[in-house]
This record gives structure tokens, C-alpha cells and sequence, in this order.
């Protein structure tokens, strides 16, 4: 059994110790509070897991510490055609701006609008295709991101301690909180995005790449590391990951070597254990994945896919936008943003309007841009 004084060492002590000068901050507990910043994870961790977790990144815990006190400043772009995607010289529009975690894992609505999960104030939003914003659901435990299936059962990733996935619609309920018999804070991961299947499943990542089945068992998938977004293909029978094969090295600071050729040139660095590449899955009648293969080198974060199987992977933390990718693998070119985005999807009036949020931790601006190409309608995102 590890002992608490272990784990207290390798978490660190939230607010315990006074900086220059400055007021130590209170414990952190709670809603709002992602689950390996709680106060009481160390006390949880050593009493519900008979080994120590893993000490690694968790994938989603996008931290504020070093992020602007300010809301963060738009940089120029231009815009370049990108056949059959995006006409040259279109514009971001900032349709929705907020403070706090507030605006993660978006779906589209039924009206053109979205859904956003707000971590801070554990709720998920709704903004309508006029801008208006309202609350749909609330008391969701430090929300992390959203998804809905082709049958419209939606579920959300809760980072609050103890973690876990919950379905809420049709009914509001647990689907998974364990891994191996014990919490899934065990893995000493974080619940970062998730997808959901047409059988009532779940895949979601948390430093690896995880199977939640309709009956809340869940499975660990594949050797990827370092993963982020994901999305399913048109069909459900591709599962698209955002990370690294399991034998390669995490990337360098600066970019991982040969992402250039590999990306046609892309303009930004491959932000280091944001993974930086896309890994392809075959799924399987039961739900498990096969045939685990490098599909491309660009991405790091939130994706999604339009109605010609095309994908389109944000890079938070450097200075590129959203990558779109063919359904071969090819790179097809790139869509600058104002800011860095962490999550995209289509919506809008007949699907051709792009949903992007830029998320300091501290301030989210939500954007939109008119598109050539057309989000997949068979489910929501």
C-alpha cells in the first residue's frame, strides 16, 4: 500500500506554501476542482488504490498556472483556400466569451448551436444558433467535455474526485467510475475527451486511450500515450486518437522530428505531450480495437470529421490552428485562428459553420467560420 506521506511528495502540496510573499491558497476540494488538484486526492489515492499510480501527464488537465491574468490577445492570420473545405480570405467571428474553465468538448444541436461543457461552474452550456445562452445541465462534477451518439444518448467525462462518466440523456446515470476494481483515479490520469458509439459505449481517453462498454466495464486500449481528442469515422468503425504510439518517443520541445515533411510544412510546433499525431483503430462487433497504426502527423487536441470522412485536429499550444486531414491520411493544409483552439465542431445553418474554443483555464472565446465543407450530420458530432 502506498503511504500518503509518497503520495503527498509526487502530487505536491495545493497552496502550502507561500511564494514571495504571497498568501497561501486554501485547499482546493469540490466542484469546479479537476480531481489530481483536489486537496483530498493524495488522502483518496492512498486509501482506495492498492498500488501507486503511474506518475505521468493525465491529458486534459489543462493547468492556469501559466496562463495570462489578462484575456489573451489576437494574433494576425490569413486565411488560404483549402479545395472542397474553406474559401481563401474568410474571417473568425467571436460569437461568445467567458472566464474560468467554462468551455470544453463541444457537440452540435439540433438548432445549428452547441453544447460546451464548463468545468469551473460544472454545468453544460448551450449556446443557440443566435448566440443565446443558456444552462442544460447543471451539478455535473467539474465537466470536461461532452458527447452524443447516433441514438442521442449523451454523455459527459466528470473530473471532479472520485472521476467517472456519467450518461445524461436518456437518463441521467452512472456509465463507468472503475478500472480493474478500483477508481479510475487509480491510473493517475485525468478524464480528458470522450466519444460515444451507436451499442451505448464510451471511448475516452486518460493518459491512455480507454473502452467504456454499455454496461460500464471498461477496458484499456492499444500502447498510444499522450492521447487528447478523439472522434469515430462516419460509420463507427474507425476510432481516430489524438497521441503517440506506445515505442515512440514524446515529442521534443520545438516539434517532434520530421513533422514538417510529414505535415507539408505545417507552420506551428508539435506542442510536447499533446501527442501530436493522429492514431487509426478498426473497431471491433464487441467494441475493442484492432490493428493500432500511425495515420498521420499533425493534431494534438479536440477533433472532429465532416461529411467526406475529412478530420480536422487543433494545436493548442502552438502557434498553428486546425489541420485538416484526408480520409487517406494525407495533409490537406491548415485553418488559422486568432487564438489556440482546444476543441472544434461543425454546426450552423446546414452544418457548414465551424465551432472553435480558445480556453486559457482563465478566459474561453468561443469562435465561428463559414465553411465550403460540411460536418457529418449522421450524429452530432
Amino acid at each position: 500500500m502506498i503511504s500518503k506521506g509518497m503520495l503527498l511528495t509526487a502530487a505536491g502540496c495545493l497552496g502550502a506554501v507561500a511564494i514571495l510573499g504571497q498568501t497561501p491558497a486554501a485547499p482546493q476540494t469540490g466542484p469546479g476542482v479537476q480531481a489530481l488538484q483536489d486537496a483530498k486526492y493524495p488522502d483518496f489515492i492512498a486509501s482506495k488504490c492498492k498500488t501507486p499510480p503511474p506518475q505521468r501527464g493525465g491529458g486534459g488537465g489543462r493547468g492556469a498556472g501559466s496562463a495570462p491574468a489578462g484575456p489573451p490577445e489576437h494574433r494576425a492570420y490569413e486565411v488560404k483556400e483549402i479545395p472542397g473545405v474553406i474559401a481563401g480570405g474568410q474571417k473568425w467571428k467571436s460569437i461568445w466569451t467567458g472566464t474560468g474553465n467554462n468551455a470544453d468538448g463541444i457537440i452540435a444541436t439540433k438548432d445549428g448551436g452547441i453544447l460546451a461543457a464548463q468545468n469551473t461552474n460544472s454545468s453544460v452550456m448551450k449556446l443557440d444558433k443566435d448566440g443565446k445562452v443558456s444552462i442544460s445541465y447543471m451539478d455535473t462534477r467539474t465537466s470536461g467535455a461532452v458527447s452524443m451518439n447516433r441514438k442521442g444518448s449523451l454523455f459527459v467525462v466528470q473530473r471532479q474526485l472520485p472521476q467517472a462518466i456519467w450518461q445524461l440523456e436518456p437518463k441521467r446515470q452512472v456509465l463507468a467510475d472503475a478500472y480493474n476494481g478500483e477508481p479510475l483515479d487509480c491510473t493517475g490520469g485525468l478524464l480528458n475527451d470522450l466519444t460515444a458509439d451507436s451499442k451505448g459505449g464510451v471511448y475516452f481517453t486518460m493518459g491512455g486511450l480507454y473502452y467504456a462498454n454499455p454496461k460500464g466495464v471498461v477496458t484499456k486500449q492499444g500502447t498510444i500515450a499522450g492521447t487528447n481528442g478523439l472522434i469515430l469515422s462516419r460509420d463507427d468503425k474507425t476510432l481516430y486518437v489524438t497521441g503517440r504510439l506506445g515505442n515512440a518517443p514524446a515529442p521534443a520541445q520545438g516539434g517532434a522530428a520530421g513533422a514538417g515533411a510529414e505535415r507539408g510544412g505545417g507552420r506551428g510546433p508539435v506542442t510536447p505531450g499533446t501527442g501530436g499525431s493522429l492514431i487509426a483503430y478498426d473497431v471491433q462487433p464487441d467494441g475493442s480495437l484492432k490493428n493500432e497504426r500511425q495515420f498521420a502527423m499533425v493534431g494534438g487536441d479536440g477533433t472532429t470529421i465532416d461529411s467526406e470522412g475529412r478530420l480536422y485536429s487543433t494545436q493548442p499550444g502552438g502557434t498553428s490552428g486546425i489541420q485538416v486531414v484526408a480520409p487517406d491520411g494525407k495533409f490537406l493544409g491548415e485553418i488559422p485562428t486568432p487564438l489556440p483552439i482546444i476543441t472544434v465542431a461543425f454546426s450552423g445553418p446546414d452544418k457548414k459553420t465551424l465551432f472553435a474554443v480558445a480556453n486559457t483555464q482563465r478566459f474561453d472565446e468561443i469562435f465561428t467560420i463559414q465553411m465550403i465543407a460540411q460536418g457529418y450530420k449522421g450524429r452530432p458530432k
